[in-house]
């Protein structure tokens, strides 16, 4: 008798495979550009830099990124072992213990990539671009390479205040002009470290290029919201790599990209063509930061009929539409293009009429028990994944207020499931499973609980 094949659970994107190549490519730029003897930076994900070192012929690699691609290929744990053996404890950052355990394995072998280096390896950095935003490990980290690198190390600070704080008056403005301020030094300290000036016009190309990237995303994000759901997080995750870490990428590939990513997934909409080849039982949210040694957990439930119609992280704003033409500074048009008010985002999520009562809530207390539920509420989701991380403090001490805000608000219960970014030893996928099985019915439950209150799904 012939042998049955089982279809696939996820139905993947055809056009993620492309962009996902591109990231291929970016750590292959980097290995060349080190070959020329042209200095490579390596940099912390923070959203000002990589237009502004493209801008000034600056190859760009990213060890996040990089560590999450050692972690998806299976060679992140020799790396891991070295951090450990070099004094660096098992509770910090899993992106931070990859690439300092990489960077200790590249000392000994006098500044060459491993052998075992998935994706061409990182090639020693000339300069490292850390950032002061989201946790202390995004600038500790960059400093502590000091102990293998002889590279300088500049920090780009950006303005974090609580929500209370942002609505302060003048806020906006001070936010504003203190990212100016910072992104010009950076470029002076780039001038003097290359000995050569800014190429403003190229960073305008540059920048422009990222918004209409963003623009797209947004919109293929919007198309998830169909049902039965056209694009999985997984694909998702896939493609985003792309965007966000695309070193000096020609931007109109990138672009390129993602328009066919968006025809695929609207041909999928108008045809009613899921991202999983099961029935769609139901739709989840992925809350927090991906355990990418493990993603095959996504198609055993996949499996189940859960398809992920969205995520909470790296997930594209709403693109802005402004009137810059009374500027002339290009470093201020370039902040004024994408630094957004939170007046601004609590109107795009919640429309004028709601927005200034969530606003006076917000002065009040400090917060709202609706912010941040935008997503689970339009991509009517049946239940999300909290993925807490053992390793990562910042994302995940806001997941059990998310968790009782969302059940409050909007009557979704969340599954949390303990586990790590890059660690395999703190993720356990068949318990996982079992607690998944389980919590379908606490999503029967509440599914009907919506539909006694009225609520639309």
């Amino acid at each position: 008798m012939a042998e049955v094949t089982k279809t696939r659970a996820l139905n993947r994107l055809q056009s993620m495979y492309a962009l996902r190549a591109e990231v291929d490519k970016m750590y292959q730029g980097g290995v060349e550009a080190e070959q020329e003897g042209k200095p490579v930076a390596w940099v912390m994900l923070e959203g000002w830099a990589n237009p502004i070192l493209n801008a000034m012929d600056v190859k760009t690699v990213y060890p996040e990124n990089y560590s999450s691609v050692c972690a998806a290929t299976g060679t992140a744990t020799p790396f891991l072992e070295r951090a450990e053996a070099e004094g660096y404890p098992s509770h910090l950052c899993g992106y931070a213990r990859t690439c300092v355990g990489y960077s200790a394995t590249m000392m000994d072998l006098d500044g060459q990539i491993p052998p075992e280096a998935p994706a061409g390896g990182m090639p020693k950095p000339t300069l490292l671009v850390a950032s002061g935003a989201v946790c202390d490990a995004r600038f500790k980290w960059f400093q502590s390479l000091g102990r293998y690198f002889d590279a300088p190390v500049w920090t780009l600070e950006q303005p974090s205040p609580g929500a209370r704080e942002r609505l302060a008056e003048g806020a906006y403005e001070r936010n504003v002009n203190f990212l100016i301020k910072e992104l010009k030094a950076f470029v002076a300290f780039l001038e003097k470290l290359l000995g050569k000036k800014m190429d403003w016009d190229k960073l305008n190309f540059t920048g422009g290029g990222t918004n209409e990237i963003n623009r797209l995303r947004w919109e293929i994000n919007e198309l998830r919201k169909a049902r039965p759901g056209p694009m999985h997080t997984r694909d998702f995750w896939s493609a985003m790599s792309a965007a966000l870490y695309r070193g000096a990428a020609d931007p109109k590939v990138i672009i390129d990209g993602h328009q066919k990513m968006y025809d695929e997934v609207k041909g999928r909409v108008d045809n009613g063509v899921a991202a999983i080849n099961r029935e769609e039982r139901y739709r989840l949210s992925f809350e927090g930061l991906p355990p990418w040694h493990s993603l095959g957990f996504l198609e055993d439930l996949a499996d189940r009929g859960w398809n992920f119609v969205i995520e909470s992280a790296y997930s594209p704003q709403r693109p802005l539409n402004r009137d810059l033409s009374q500027y002339s500074d290009p470093m201020e048009i370039y902040v004024r293009t994408r630094y957004r008010s939170i007046d601004e985002t609590i109107e795009e999520e919640y429309g004028p009429e709601d927005a200034e009562e969530i606003k006076q809530e917000i002065r009040q207390t400090g917060t709202s028990r609706r912010l941040g539920l935008r997503h689970i509420r339009e991509y009517h989701v049946d239940g999300a994944i909290l993925h807490v991380l053992l390793t990562c403090r910042s994302q995940s001490a806001g997941l059990s207020l998310l968790q009782d805000r969302m059940l409050d608000v909007l009557k979704v219960p969340c599954l949390v499931m303990e586990g790590d970014i890059i660690d395999t030893s703190l993720f356990n996928p068949a318990d996982a499973l079992r607690k998944a099985e389980a919590f379908e019915e606490t999503m029967d439950h509440y599914r009907k609980v919506r539909k006694e209150l009225g609520m639309p799904w």
